[in-house]
């Protein structure tokens, strides 16, 4: 039986179980902690301190994350020692913080900016000592854009790549002052292991990891009149849409997300499920295939078969497991079949010069930037997807043409490659691609 222990945080008396941190037990009774290298999905760190607390009979401040509950502690979470302190280090975060905010991707949505402008930061509290040489943007990865100067060094990104997708792409160099976090050898980003996930982008509380993106390029081609810009749109980006523009979360958006990218000025707005029922259709014939081989004609075959679905999972195979190939599905992505389809059979049903055709995919993976942008993408001749967005970037996009998203009357998608059956959908959860 767990063994709990009684303390007072603020005056309010609490009960935990042995082993919980003052960081979790204030979360219990809704004290507010604030912190920044801290992630409940993570590992504790306890790097950044910004958590700090004063406990009676303790000499120092402690790192509430860190520090688990003990019987009988008093523990204050807002005295003028506490503030003065977490307002020390957060101006010293930001005098090495590239602090133009706002032309920043994200301004109003980073920690260190709301955290700054909690506790009064001004730029003059500690002079800038923003070295030259961490001013570097790395721009090699087609998802994923590493901007040196808005590093906090909190090591999220460290501890994501490593606890959660299990690949390390991302690790810290150096001691002390010059501790940075950086690649092996400090490659570019496309020369690692780094399989596109974009978890770490998730995960960190700046601008300093972003996805790579494509919004010129892409409202150039809707500017070109002797364009045909076509867009294709994933299941799952029809649910996580509407929080970013002010649903609730999991409300279901499509006929407004249609709407909204027809009055942006893409000429087809269609559908991915379209493209995922041919993948159900020529994965399960792959399947079929190889059990035949392996079951009646005694041949050596690759099972259990794996949906190449995912571009992410594809590269990590490719990384870390390369002897098992042969086990991934042969066929296409949803996405990237699309893309073939729409610069043939689209192309000659419509009438379009398949060269003028720009190809964009609304996916929620930031991976399938790198995938549209794979060399071997273009059976036709012609890359498959010529961008990709992500659901955030969609919403940037709308937001951009000063679209009211609430007040749209819902369209349904074009005909031509935008009708499906029910079984697509399935797609966006876990074990969906084969179970469907």
């Amino acid at each position: 039986m767990e063994s709990i222990i009684s303390l007072t945080i603020n005056g309010i008396d609490v009960s935990v179980t042995k082993g919980t941190s003052i960081l979790e037990a204030a979360k219990k009774v809704n004290i507010r902690i604030p912190t920044l290298c801290y992630h409940e999905d993570l590992c504790v760190a306890g790097n950044c301190r910004v958590c700090v607390v004063e406990a009676e009979g303790y000499r120092t401040l402690l790192a509430s994350c860190a520090v688990p509950c003990e019987q009988g502690m008093k523990i204050k979470t807002s005295t003028p020692k506490v503030r003065a302190a977490r307002k020390d280090i957060i101006a010293l975060l930001v005098s090495e913080h590239n602090t133009q905010c706002t032309t920043c991707y994200r301004s109003t949505n980073c920690e260190l900016q709301s955290l700054s402008s909690e506790y009064n930061i001004d730029n003059d509290i500690y002079m800038s000592i923003l070295k030259p040489e961490n001013m570097k943007i790395d721009r090699s990865s087609w998802s994923i854009e590493k901007d040196d100067s808005k590093c906090v060094r909190c090591q999220r990104c460290v501890r994501t790549c490593s606890e959660l997708q299990h690949v390390n792409a991302i690790t810290v160099a150096h001691k002390g002052n010059e501790m940075k976090i950086s690649t092996f050898m400090d490659l570019p980003m496309n020369e690692v292991v780094c399989v596109n996930c974009g978890q770490c982008v998730i995960h960190c509380p700046t601008g300093a990891l972003t996805e790579r993106r494509y919004y010129d390029d892409i409202w150039n081609a809707l500017g070109d009149d002797t364009k045909k810009v076509v867009i294709n749109t994933a299941p799952s980006v029809r649910v996580a849409l509407g929080e970013t523009l002010g649903f609730a979360p999991g409300k279901i958006v499509t006929g407004k997300m249609v709407a909204a990218l027809k009055k942006i000025g893409f000429d087809l707005v269609l559908d991915t499920d379209f493209t995922a029922d041919l993948t159900i259709i020529e994965e399960g014939h792959e399947l079929l295939q190889r059990l035949k081989k392996a079951l009646l004609d005694k041949q050596e075959v690759a099972l259990p078969m794996i949906t190449s679905c995912s571009p992410g999972w594809v590269k990590f195979i490719e990384h870390m497991y390369p002897d098992k190939l042969a086990h991934l599905s042969t066929c296409k992505s949803p996405q990237q079949m699309f893309g073939a389809l729409a610069k043939t059979y689209l192309a000659e049903k419509m009438g379009f010069n398949p060269a003028n055709i720009v190809s964009v995919a609304a996916m929620p993976c930031a991976a399938k930037k790198y995938e549209a942008n794979r060399p071997e993408m273009k059976s036709s001749e012609y890359q498959d997807i010529d961008a990709g967005l992500t659901t955030r970037e969609i919403g940037h996009m709308i937001k951009q043409a000063g679209i009211d998203f609430t007040e749209l009357e819902e369209c349904d998608f074009d005909t031509l490659m935008g009708e499906s059956t029910g079984a697509a959908v399935i797609f966006g959860a876990t074990g969906g691609v084969m179970e469907a």
